[in-house]
C-alpha cells in the first residue's frame, strides 16, 4: 500500500481507475505492520473529513493469506459491540482488501509512552484496558460462542478516546462453523507459539475444536496482562512446558488482588482455567479491582447516565470534578466530555453542575475542535429557562468569551441573555451585569447604543444598590466603544445619577467613571457640563467620595489647563478694542488672589478709565454749547444750507447734555449692567442699538415739529425738499431702539440756574451700585420729555446722590425702580407693558406722527400759494 501513498493524489486517482478500485478516503502515512499480515494506516474519510484508520491486507505475494483477510472482514462486518474495533466501509480486489475503521492506534506504541507516568496511575490505566478487553473477550465466548485465538498486544488498539478496542479478527472461529480457519490455519499466525495455550502446543490448533471457546483466550488474557504490566518480562517462565504456577517472585507490577486471578487465568488445564468472563466478574465484585477503578467507575456511571438516579447522576459529578485533572487527556477531552455534552441535553437539577465540568475540560480541546465540541452545545442552553444552568453559563462566560464570533453574541446569544435584567432573582440580574463587559465589543452597533443602553439605564434604578454600582461600572467600560453622539448623550446624565446615589460605593462608582472616559469628552464638555455637574461631589458628606471627587476635579483641570495653555491669549480683534483704555486693558490682565485684591482691581480698573473718557476741561464746560454743534451728524448726511430754517434750529441744553452722557455711559471701557442682558447680546453690534431712550427721542421729535410749525414759511433753497421728512414706512430700522425698555436710571434734578458742573471728585466708596457703575462716577439718563422744558431758559442736569451698592437692599438680583422727576407728565413708558400693548403704543405714536407730519406738509402748500 506504500505504493499508493507515494504515487500521489493524481496517480492513485489513475491506478484506482484502472483497478477499479472506488477509495473513499485519502490515504495518510503508514502506521505499523501488524505481524507481517497487515499493514495500519491514518486516513481521512473524504465525504466528511473525519480521521479514520485503513487496514490494509496485500497478499499478492503470499495467496495463503487470502483466507485469513477475508475472516477478518467477515467478522468485523457482524460483530458489533462497543468494546471491538468500529468497521465502517471495505475496498476489495483480487489481491487486496483496505478496511476502513475509527481511527486508532496500536497498544505496543502507547505503552512505551506510559512507561514514564506514575505508578498507580499506569496500574488504573492498565486495569481500565483490561477491563475492556475482558469484555469484549466475554462478549465473542459467551454471546458468539466463538473463540478469538489471537490475543496479543498486536490485537489490541486504542481509540482517539484512549479507550482499549480489540481486533485481530483473522482468526476468530465457531467451531460449529463449517468456514472457521482457527482450527486448520492457526499456525499461519506469526510467532503464534508464544501465545497459545498449552493444549494447543500440545495438540495442535485443531484440538481447541473439541474443547470449550473460552479456554484459550483466557490463557492468552493471562499472558497479555502479563505483558501490559511486565512488558520487559514476557512470555513469562509458566508459559513454558512443563508450566509451572507463577511464584511471587514473578508477580513484578502486577497488583496483589490481581496476581491470584493472574495465576489461575494461566492454569495448564483447560478444564480449571479461568474464563474471561469469571475474570470480568470477579473484577466487577463489589471492592473488586474493576469496581473500585476509578477510570471504570466514570466510562460505567457516564454509559448509564441518562437511566440513572439523581443521587447517582451527582456522586458521578463530584468524582469527575475530584479527579479530572488526572485522568488521561485524551480520555477526558473524547470520551467523558462528549458524554456530558450530550446529558446536558436532559437537563435537569444535574445540568448547572455540568456546565462548568464540560467548561473545564474543553480547556484541553484543540482550537478546530472548540467550536463544534464546546461552542455549539452551550449555545443551546442560553435558550433554557433553568436558572441554575443560565447562573452556571453567565459565571463561566470568561472561560469561552474569547471564542464567540459577532454573529453567534449577536443573534443566538444576546437574545437570550438580555432576559436575565428583567428577572426576578437579583443574583441572576447582577451576573447578567457583570456579563456584558466581555460579550460587548462583539455585539451590533444597533445593540450596543441602543437596546443594551435601555436595559442599563433601568438596571441604573435597581433596587440592589450592588446591582447599580456594578451598572454604573460596566457603563464606564463601555464608554470608549459607544457612537460619538451616544456619548454626549448618554454618560454624562449616567454617571451624574450614579453620583447621586444613595450607596456610598456607587457615587466613587461614578467619579471613577467619569475619570475612565475623560477622553470621550470634549474640553467644552469639560468644561460647561462634567466639571460642573460633579462638583458638589466635593463637598460629599462621605471622605471615602469627597477624596475621589477631588482626584478626579485635579484630573479634569489638569486637562483643561493643558488645553488653555494651547489657545491664544485673545479672541479675533474686536471692532471697539480702540476705544479700550490701555490702563485699563493693563489691569484687566493683571491676575489677583483674594476676594479683596479682586474688587479692587475691578473699581479701580473703572475709576481710572472714566478718568481718561472725561477730561478736566471737559467737566467743566456747560450744557450750552455753540450753534452747529451741539448735534452730531452722520458723514452722509448733506451739510445743512446757511439759511435753512432746520440747520439753523439751535440746539436744546438737554440735546447737548444727553449726547455728552451717552457718549461716556455707553463706552466701551466702562463695564454697565443692563437687566435685560438677552437683548444686550443680540443688539450689541446692530445699529440703533445704542439709541437714547424712547421719551427723550419722542420729546425731540415733538419740539421740532413744534419749532417748524411756528415758522411762516418755508425756504425754496431748503436742502430736505418738498418730500417727506422720512419714510414713515420704513419703522422697524427707525423704531428698533423704542422696542426695548430704556435703561432705568436716577431722577434728573434741575435748576433753574445755569452753571458748570463742579469736577467728580473719585469715589471714597469703591464698589457698583444696582445699575452696574461705580458709586459716584455715573452720568445719569434724563427721562424728562424735551417737551416739557423751556427753550428760553438753560438748566443744568446734576447727578443724584447714590449710596453704595453693596450697602443697599436690592443686591445683583433687586429689580430696577424708576423714579420719574417732578415735572409734567411726558410720554408714557413702555418698559412695564407686555408686548401686546407695546405693539398697541407703538402704532398709537406713530400714526400721532403721521398726523403732525401731514399737518406740517399742508402748513408748508399753503404757505407757498400765499
Amino acid at each position: 500500500m506504500d505504493y499508493l501513498r507515494n504515487l500521489g493524489s493524481a496517480a492513485v486517482s489513475t491506478l484506482v481507475q484502472k483497478s477499479g478500485l472506488n477509495l473513499p478516503f485519502s490515504l495518510g502515512p503508514k502506521v505499523a505492520s501488524l505481524d507481517g499480515i497487515c499493514s495500519l494506516y491514518d486516513g481521512t474519510k473524504r465525504d466528511d473529513s473525519s480521521p479514520i484508520s485503513v487496514f490494509e491486507y496485500d497478499f499478492s505475494q503470499r495467496r495463503d493469506l487470502a483466507p485469513l483477510a477475508k475472516n477478518s472482514l467477515r467478522k468485523l462486518r457482524t460483530i458489533r459491540h462497543p468494546d471491538v474495533l468500529k468497521f465502517m466501509d471495505v475496498v476489495e480486489s483480487d489481491t487486496t482488501i483496505v478496511i476502513m475503521t475509527e481511527r486508532v492506534r496500536p497498544l505496543d506504541a502507547a505503552l512505551q509512552a506510559w512507561t514514564s507516568k506514575g505508578v498507580q496511575e499506569k496500574e488504573d490505566w492498565i486495569l481500565w484496558g483490561l477491563h475492556r478487553i475482558s469484555v469484549a473477550l466475554a462478549f465473542i465466548n459467551e454471546s458468539c460462542a466463538s473463540t478469538h485465538g489471537a490475543i496479543r498486544t498486536k490485537a489490541v488498539f486504542l481509540s482517539l478516546s484512549g479507550e482499549w478496542k480489540l481486533g485481530g479478527f483473522e482468526v476468530l472461529s465457531n467451531p460449529k462453523d463449517d468456514a472457521s480457519v482457527l482450527y486448520t490455519l492457526g499456525s499461519l499466525l506469526p510467532d503464534n507459539m508464544s501465545w497459545a495455550p498449552p493444549e494447543v502446543k500440545k495438540e495442535g490448533w485443531s484440538s481447541l475444536k473439541k474443547g470449550e471457546p473460552p479456554a484459550a483466550d483466557a490463557y492468552a488474557l493471562g499472558l497479555l496482562l502479563n505483558a501490559t504490566f511486565n512488558p520487559d518480562h514476557h512470555p513469562p517462565a509458566t508459559a513454558s512446558p512443563p508450566h509451572p504456577p507463577p511464584t511471587a517472585a514473578a508477580r513484578g507490577n502486577i497488583p496483589n488482588a490481581v496476581f491470584s486471578l493472574y495465576k489461575r487465568l494461566l492454569n495448564p488445564n483447560a478444564k480449571g482455567r479461568l474464563t474471561a468472563k469469571g475474570f470480568l466478574e470477579i473484577g466487577m465484585a463489589e471492592s473488586g479491582f474493576f469496581a473500585s477503578n476509578r477510570l471504570v467507575k466514570v466510562c460505567l456511571g457516564l454509559d448509564n447516565f441518562a437511566l440513572a438516579s439523581e443521587a447517582e447522576k451527582m456522586i458521578l459529578l463530584r468524582t469527575l470534578h475530584e479527579s479530572v485533572d488526572s485522568f488521561p487527556s485524551e480520555f477526558a477531552t473524547d470520551r467523558v466530555l462528549p458524554s456530558l455534552v450530550s446529558a446536558l441535553e436532559y437537563g435537569g437539577a444535574s445540568a448547572a453542575t455540568i456546565v462548568p465540568l464540560v467548561l473545564r475540560l474543553g480547556k484541553n480541546v484543540p482550537d478546530s475542535k472548540y467550536s463544534d465540541a464546546i461552542i455549539a452545545p452551550v449555545i443551546k442552553l442560553f435558550a433554557s429557562p433553568d436558572r441554575g444552568i443560565r447562573m452556571a453559563l453567565l459565571d463561566h462566560l470568561p472561560e469561552y468569551a474569547d471564542k464567540l464570533d459577532k454573529k453567534t453574541v449577536d443573534g443566538k446569544i444576546f437574545p437570550h441573555l438580555q432576559t436575565g435584567f428583567s428577572d426576578t432573582v437579583a443574583v441572576i440580574r447582577e451576573a447578567t451585569v457583570k456579563s456584558i463587559s466581555l460579550i460587548a465589543p462583539k455585539l451590533s452597533d444597533r445593540n450596543l447604543n441602543n437596546d443594551l443602553l435601555r436595559f442599563l439605564a433601568k438596571m441604573q434604578q435597581d433596587p440592589e444598590a450592588s446591582i447599580r454600582t456594578n451598572t454604573c461600572i460596566l457603563i464606564g467600560r463601555l464608554g470608549p466603544t459607544l457612537g460619538y453622539n451616544t456619548k454626549k448623550k448618554v454618560l454624562v446624565p449616567a454617571f451624574l445619577r450614579a453620583l447621586k446615589d444613595p450607596f456610598v460605593h456607587a457615587r466613587v462608582a461614578g467619579l471613577m467613571a467619569f475619570m475612565a472616559t475623560i477622553d470621550c469628552f470634549d474640553v467644552e464638555d469639560l468644561a460647561t457640563k462634567v466639571i460642573p455637574n460633579m462638583s458638589f461631589a466635593l463637598v460629599d458628606k462621605e471622605k471615602l467620595v469627597r477624596d475621589q471627587a477631588f482626584k478626579t476635579m485635579e484630573l479634569f483641570t489638569k486637562k483643561l489647563e493643558s488645553y488653555a495653555a494651547t489657545m491664544p491669549e485673545t479672541a479675533a480683534p474686536n471692532p471697539f478694542d480702540q476705544f479700550t483704555d490701555p490702563v485699563a486693558a493693563t489691569s484687566q490682565g493683571t491676575l489677583v488672589t483674594s476676594a479683596a485684591g479682586a474688587a479692587g482691581a475691578l473699581a479701580g480698573w473703572a475709576m481710572s478709565s472714566i478718568g481718561k473718557r472725561l477730561a478736566p476741561s471737559d467737566m467743566q464746560t456747560t450744557m450750552a454749547s455753540s450753534t452747529g454743534t451741539g448735534i452730531d451728524r452722520p458723514t452722509s448726511a448733506p451739510p445743512p444750507a446757511e439759511d435753512s430754517r432746520i440747520g439753523n434750529l439751535k440746539p436744546s441744553p438737554l440735546l447737548t447734555s444727553m449726547s455728552a452722557a451717552n457718549s461716556t455711559a455707553t463706552s466701551p471701557a466702562l463695564p454697565i449692567r443692563s437687566n435685560f442682558q438677552s437683548s444686550s447680546k443680540l443688539k450689541g453690534m446692530q445699529l440703533g442699538a445704542s439709541k437714547v431712550p424712547s421719551s427723550i427721542a419722542a420729546a425731540l421729535a415733538e419740539q421740532l415739529a413744534e419749532e417748524v410749525a411756528a415758522e411762516d414759511g418755508v425756504d425754496v433753497s431748503n436742502p430736505w425738499g418738498d418730500d417727506d421728512l422720512m419714510d414713515v414706512n420704513a419703522d422697524e430700522g427707525d423704531w428698533s431702539a423704542f422696542e426695548t425698555a430704556p435703561v432705568s436710571t436716577p431722577p434728573i434734578k434741575i435748576t433753574p440756574a445755569v452753571t458748570a458742573p463742579k469736577p467728580i471728585p473719585a469715589s471714597t466708596h469703591p464698589g457698583f451700585n444696582s445699575n452696574g457703575f461705580t458709586t459716584g462716577t455715573s452720568i445719569p439718563k434724563s427721562r424728562t420729555p424735551v417737551s416739557q422744558m423751556s427753550s428760553k431758559n438753560s438748566s443744568t442736569i446734576s447727578p443724584s446722590s447714590s449710596t453704595n451698592g453693596w450697602d443697599q437692599d436690592d443686591g445683583w438680583d433687586a429689580p430696577p425702580t424708576t423714579r420719574r422727576a417732578s415735572s409734567p407728565a411726558g410720554p408714557i413708558s413702555t418698559s412695564t407693558m407686555t408686548k401686546e400693548e407695546r405693539a398697541a403704543e407703538m402704532a398709537k405714536r406713530k400714526e400721532e406722527r403721521r398726523q403732525r407730519i401731514a399737518m406740517l406738509k399742508e402748513q408748508k402748500k399753503n404757505a407757498g400759494k400765499s
